[in-house]
């Protein structure tokens, strides 16, 4: 009879699990600043610059999800003024960036992309903009504990644990999308008026990021 029943708990375990592949992998896929903004990169620089930015927006992730499991989250959903204080500091920053796009001339997008930012600092960007946006953290506070088993105790853990399968599936939805992105835009950078009219899909969209950003609101 305790053999059933463990098998059973298992088997629950493991559906649960699936599900939250399943679902972590279709909300990456879903449109949103974090992927629009890998495939502007990748389809603008290649696909280097944009597995560059996963990486730095993946390790955002983790900062979000350790946030999650100690408590952070729940301040900063009813702190209005912390809330507040990050999605400015996000907006500006995605507004930097639009600038940079919009006022790059084609150069920047010569074969070989000598002028393009280096692994490093698209790393550090990808980490900026994933931790000025409060957002992320309101949502794994909201989605994260849905498939945690509070009678397991270790809240903690199994949330960690939660968050990295997340960023796991992440990653890889994200790199496919750069990859993706960069092989498409290759055969755009080589004709300079594609190049300017790149620069200018990325710049709105980067604007109207900040923008949806600037009016969110923490519920």
């Amino acid at each position: 009879m305790q053999i059933i029943m463990g098998i059973s708990l298992m088997l629950m375990a493991l559906n649960s699990l699936i599900t939250f592949i399943l679902t972590s992998a279709a909300l990456s896929i879903a449109p949103g600043p974090d992927n629009i903004f890998v495939m502007s990169q990748s389809a603008l620089h290649g696909r280097k610059t944009g597995i560059a930015i996963v990486l730095g927006l993946c390790s955002g992730l983790v900062a979000h999800t350790a946030a999650v499991a100690f408590g952070v989250a729940a301040l900063i959903q009813n702190s209005a003024m912390a809330f507040s204080i990050l999605k400015w500091i996000g907006a500006a920053y995605l507004i930097y960036l639009a600038w940079q796009v919009f006022t790059a001339p084609v150069s920047h997008m010569t074969a070989g992309y000598n002028k393009t930012p280096t692994f490093f600092m698209l790393y550090r960007r990808g980490i900026i903009m994933n931790l000025t946006n409060p957002k992320v953290t309101i949502f794994f506070l909201a989605f994260l504990p849905q498939f945690a088993e509070p009678e397991q105790n270790r809240m903690a853990l199994q949330i960690a644990i939660l968050g990295g399968l997340f960023i796991a599936v992440a990653f890889v939805v994200f790199t496919m999308i750069a990859i993706l992105a960069g092989e498409l835009g290759s055969w755009l950078r080589s004709s300079p008026r594609a190049q300017i009219g790149l620069n200018r899909i990325a710049g709105t969209t980067l604007a109207l990021l900040a923008l949806r950003l600037a009016t969110a609101e923490a519920n």
